[in-house]
């Protein structure tokens, strides 16, 4: 057994790309290959990209260093969003030898003949056209949650946005596929399911592989609620104008799905949603969270916001900021816009200078630190379930409620992936809630 060959993968950006790199790690496995971690000696390094940051495109360097530094003479492939956008950018840094775009990366194994390095590194990248196809995946990370691929690409044309060019069109996994795909994980003692996807409220488009609809987000909703096994399933991210007032609803009195949801806004100006392309306005997003306050008081809204995006003034800035200080939201995830070739966005005058950008991110992070913390002391003295994580940080054990309060507690290696009926307390000075046992486990 001593010849078996070694993988390591090193995955950016997206929980998309997680349960992605997880697929293509079991194809790997299944080929004979043992998995081994980044930092370890390996023959092949695997890095799935992403396009959405700057950053992504500066790491992508770093790590192809990084695993030569491990093993000068390993053989190193680049798939994902970054692969299929510009293939020739990856293969022209040195020491990549295979850049494989949106339809390759699920049949990396069928490139990789006898990882010799190569002088010139080889691109396999389809038009995105042929991007039409599903590959359902989802991803074990540690024990206590799992990432479950139910759709991929987009329809939506946002002007800022490269993820069609990157991924194709919008398309889904058959409900039966994601049924089973679920089971499997609930077999693996895994007690939450993370949904994800490009556009995940966009469910059932393209499940035959064509525009014809059978099912619809809400009824893979319904339907995933009824798998025994499952403690707990979170919708990661969906868009406003797709999460409707019935699965709204069903949440609100599901067995499983939890009561916290993570919905972009990307700006609270009406002007700028119109020069984003976005596909509702403000006033539809306010009605979302009062829709989902009005039955669930007690859930926990995510927001993700861009900054600086063409055309974006002090004024408009603040309709933003005002905005999301009025709204009854939980916390924000805050971009600052980034420009990105072939989009519409680029071309667009009125920049905004990078230290306005910077300016107006600091501004809404502060923001989001403040209503996390008003968030968290709502829910002080209010009894919660909470599962704990696999990792001692510095001598405590962390966990999420359902609603997505982070809590800790001193170390116990025996709470580890399980459930627990807790009474929230107080919050500590790093920000985050203690608590109090309530009873056994769950």
């Amino acid at each position: 057994m001593e010849n078996r060959k070694k993988v390591a993968f090193y995955t950016l950006g997206c929980k998309l790309n997680f349960s992605e790199t997880s697929t293509i790690a079991r194809s790997f496995q299944d080929e004979g290959f043992d998995r081994v971690d980044f930092e370890d000696i390996a023959d092949i390094y695997v890095i799935n990209t992403c396009s959405v940051t700057e950053n992504a495109d500066k790491q992508f360097k770093q790590i192809v260093k990084k695993a030569l530094k491990n093993n000068d003479k390993a053989f190193v492939a680049a798939v994902g969003c970054y692969a299929q956008l510009k293939p020739e950018e990856l293969v022209a840094v040195d020491g990549v030898d295979l850049v494989l775009g949106a339809t390759e990366k699920f049949k990396i194994t069928d490139y990789i003949n006898d990882l010799s390095k190569n002088d010139m590194g080889e691109v396999h990248s389809c038009e995105i056209e042929d991007a039409d196809f599903y590959v359902g995946s989802y991803s074990i990370g540690d024990r206590t949650r799992a990432f479950l691929k139910v759709q991929d690409g987009c329809d939506y044309k946002c002007t800022y946005c490269t993820i069609p060019l990157a991924r194709g069109i919008s398309r889904s996994d058959t409900m039966d596929n994601v049924l089973k795909n679920a089971k499997e994980i609930s077999e693996q003692g895994i007690k939450e399911i993370v949904l994800t996807g490009v556009n995940i409220g966009d469910y059932g488009k393209g499940e035959f592989g064509n525009k014809k609809h059978e099912h619809t987000f809400y009824e893979l909703v319904q339907a995933l609620d009824e798998v025994a096994g499952i403690e707990r399933l979170r919708i990661s991210s969906i868009e406003p104008n797709l999460l409707k007032n019935e699965t709204i609803d069903f949440v609100s009195k599901s067995r499983t799905f939890v009561p916290h949801f993570h919905i972009p806004l990307q700006s609270g100006s009406n002007t700028i949603l119109k020069k984003m392309k976005r596909r509702y306005l403000r006033e539809l997003y306010k009605d979302r969270v009062a829709k989902i306050r009005e039955v669930m008081p007690h859930a926990c809204i995510g927001v993700d916001v861009i900054v600086g995006f063409p055309g974006e003034t002090d004024e408009l800035f603040l309709e933003t900021y005002n905005f999301l200080n009025e709204m009854d939201i939980s916390y924000l995830h805050v971009f600052t816009y980034s420009e990105r070739d072939n989009t519409e966005a680029v071309m667009m005058e009125d920049v905004v200078p990078m230290n306005v950008r910077s300016k107006r991110s600091k501004m809404l992070r502060g923001l989001s630190v403040k209503k996390r913390r008003a968030f968290y002391e709502s829910q002080l003295g209010t009894n919660r379930t909470v599962l704990f994580e696999g990792e001692n940080k510095e001598g405590y054990i962390h966990g999420f409620t359902e609603n997505y309060v982070k809590v800790k507690t001193p170390w116990n290696p025996e709470l580890v992936n399980t459930l627990h009926d807790i009474h929230l307390t107080k919050i500590d000075e790093d920000g985050m809630v203690r608590m109090e046992f309530r009873n056994v486990p769950v």
